[in-house]
């Protein structure tokens, strides 16, 4: 997928876990922050001064040509569909084969979940692929709650389209 050179050069803020994954799944952290996952994996960089997150010269093709700026993935859905198709088909049941998860409830199924689960999924796959998983739970995102609606999602979230 990318070469080791890159992966090493670039060091990412969270390495991804299974317990990390858990959390995205248990919609115990922002979808900003499961997005920043993805983004930093596909190698955009955040801009300090207006806090947008742009392509770099590592971004891979497939994401520059349709997104100069990082999508937001779990808002919207067009972005949501690009990162699935992005999944090569062997690594389409990741969630199944790798965390063995079981599904949400057909009453929890709404756009913003399967999302996230579409995230937590290119994640298996990116990690799996690089041989980039960490089995030190040490460093880890604060969890919060499961947000009061968890159609909208958390605090500071974008607007669900």
């Amino acid at each position: 997928m990318y070469k080791k050179e890159k992966l090493v050069e670039n060091q990412f803020t969270w390495p991804i876990s299974r317990k990390l994954l858990f959390l995205i799944l248990e919609d115990k952290v922002s979808d900003v922050f499961a997005c920043e996952l993805v983004w930093e994996r596909l190698f955009y960089t955040r801009e300090t001064t207006l806090n947008n997150w742009v392509a770099s010269t590592l971004t891979p093709f497939y994401w520059l040509e349709k997104f100069e700026k990082a999508p937001q993935i779990i808002s919207e859905r067009p972005a949501s569909v690009h990162l699935t198709r992005s999944i090569p088909k062997d690594y389409k049941q990741g969630l199944k084969k790798f965390l063995n998860f079981k599904g949400y409830k057909i009453d929890e199924l709404y756009p913003r979940k399967t999302r996230r689960a579409t995230v937590v999924n290119w994640l298996i796959y990116w990690a799996i692929e690089n041989d980039c998983f960490s089995t030190d739970n040490g460093l880890m995102p604060t969890p919060s709650s499961p947000p009061i609606n968890p159609v909208k999602g958390h605090f500071g979230d974008p607007e669900i389209k």
